[in-house]
């Protein structure tokens, strides 16, 4: 699907329609997810209706999903591009589709895919859709994030009006995320996985990581690729993982054999959950959608912490989408033009391409804003989305409250730019998304008051949200204005929440 401006409107020019004529969108998309262990895709169909100037996802049928993969690598432990791109190939086919005749979709990359000679690899097997993909690596934060989300954890929160608990296990680590009011509250993840170790029907290990072998220790034994492990030798290793896992999920205060494990941060557990819900690979044995094992640990690992939680007790729910959370069923297209009290300098900073955005929850109601307290809020959303190291660009979301009076536009830049510190340090430029008309005054702001070196991009008039990524388009000579492309995650159960919508604004 590729976009074209004629007469002040962007048409999908492969079926020249209009977003601003038309009631209805239908998009076919496909969501992949490309892990250390595991590899799969769904193929949905969305659809999309007009409601007053905005377009909100009405229906998202998944109509096919893939086969799962054990993520093939390589002699040297990389992926296994050519197996890899054999494997998604048979899936279009499957799927009975043509890859041009996917509008949009979303490429996650998580685990050892992430490593830049993997992602370099895969990237490559989607290039001709290039345009087409949301593509995201997804480190831990996020990954915690997307299974929250996606197994539908955030949505029960709010239905069920409850504190709900999602355990995503995979094979290298577990992701664990505290979800109310339909909001990720707290998360953590650890070094505890189905696949740290596996191995063939004669207990030969083929593959060993790092926590393999420290768990082995804890059991009372030392293994190398190539040795036999025995049943009971199994069983030893699973109840010490279990151990530290439902110590990460419950305890306020962690050994240290369990704090060394942590990835993130440790969750708070202030109080209990409501409610656990299981996701990723071993979820499926949680719920007795599988009983085949793969050469690992997943089935042993599955009973352990169940049986914990049922000893905690709190209820265990069965999620929207088990092993398939992390996928992203469907990246959405959403078009908007920005107003045009809008700040670029230079101009030829656009167009800026697939910018992930961010929505700190900023303290902009009083007289005087909190410089420390906006800049926190910033480095807390960027760590939500594993973008806190500054690595790319990104474009913050912000939504104004009260006077664009000078002291409260200078405490507001100068809080944004301690929260950017190292984005904007690494040379990206500053890129503010407003929802309301003050953009030109900030980014003004920003480069003569505040003497911001970098490029500045200040845009107003859109409406964004967590887990967009966006399009500045080059600046419109007839209006002013710059064109926006909003791609959109959508989860299974987003509609339920309320947070997907497009709109045409004109």
């Amino acid at each position: 699907m590729t976009e074209e401006f004629q007469g002040g409107r962007v048409f999908f020019s492969n079926v020249r329609r209009s977003l601003e004529e038309e009631d209805e969108i239908r998009l076919v998309s496909v969501g992949v997810d490309i892990g250390s262990s595991t590899s799969h895709l769904v193929f949905s169909r969305l659809v999309l209706e007009r409601l007053d100037n905005r377009y909100i996802v009405t229906q998202r049928e998944v109509f096919h999903e893939s086969d799962v993969l054990l993520t093939p690598y390589a002699d040297d432990m990389t992926i296994d591009a050519k197996k890899l791109g054999d494997f998604i190939d048979q899936q279009y086919e499957a799927a009975g589709l043509d890859p041009s005749a996917i509008d949009t979709g979303a490429l996650i990359l998580t685990g050892v895919a992430v490593r830049r000679s993997n992602s370099r690899a895969i990237g490559d097997l989607f290039a001709a859709q290039a345009g087409k993909f949301v593509s995201v690596s997804a480190g831990d934060g996020l990954e915690t994030t997307l299974a929250a989300f996606g197994s539908g954890a955030a949505a029960r929160s709010i239905r069920d009006n409850a504190r709900v608990m999602n355990i995503d296990i995979g094979g290298g680590t577990s992701k664990i995320a505290v979800c109310e009011n339909g909001e990720v509250v707290d998360m953590t993840a650890v070094d505890i996985g189905a696949r740290i170790i596996s191995f063939d029907q004669d207990g030969k290990v083929l593959r060993l990581e790092e926590a393999g072998r420290r768990f082995a220790k804890e059991a009372g034994f030392d293994i190398e690729l190539g040795s036999i492990i025995s049943e009971d030798q199994r069983a030893a290793m699973v109840e010490r993982m279990a151990d530290r896992l439902f110590e990460a999920v419950s305890a306020r205060a962690l050994p240290q054999e369990t704090a060394s494990l942590l990835r993130l941060d440790a969750l708070k557990n202030e109080r209990k959950p409501d409610t656990v819900t299981f996701s990723g690979g071993v979820s499926e044995y949680v719920y007795g959608n599988q009983t085949r094992g793969f050469g690992d640990l997943g089935p042993r690992l599955a009973k352990a912490i169940a049986k914990r939680i049922e000893a905690w007790g709190v209820a265990i729910e069965k999620p929207e989408q088990g092993i398939r959370a992390t996928v992203v069923g469907a990246s959405q297209y959403t078009i908007q033009v920005s107003g045009s009290t809008i700040f670029v300098s230079p101009l030829d900073t656009l167009p800026l391409r697939n910018m992930p955005v961010v929505v700190p929850d900023l303290p902009l109601e009083g007289e005087v804003l909190d410089v420390d307290a906006i800049a926190d809020a910033i480095r807390s959303a960027l760590r939500r989305l594993d973008q806190h190291e500054g690595e790319q660009a990104i474009a913050m979301c912000y939504r104004w409250a009260g006077s664009a009076t000078f002291r409260r536009l200078d405490d507001f830049c100068h809080g944004v730019e301690k929260g950017l510190e190292k984005h904007l340090a690494n040379g990206h430029p500053l890129v503010l998304v407003g929802d309301g008309d003050i953009g030109g005054l900030v980014g003004i702001h920003a480069r003569e008051e505040r003497k911001l070196k970098q490029a500045v991009v200040s845009i107003d008039g859109i409406n964004l949200k967590e887990f967009d990524f966006i399009d500045i388009g080059a600046m419109l000579e007839t209006s002013g204005a710059v064109p926006v492309v909003i791609k959109s995650l959508v989860f299974p159960t987003t509609a339920a929440l309320g947070r997907v919508e497009a709109r045409a604004v004109v």
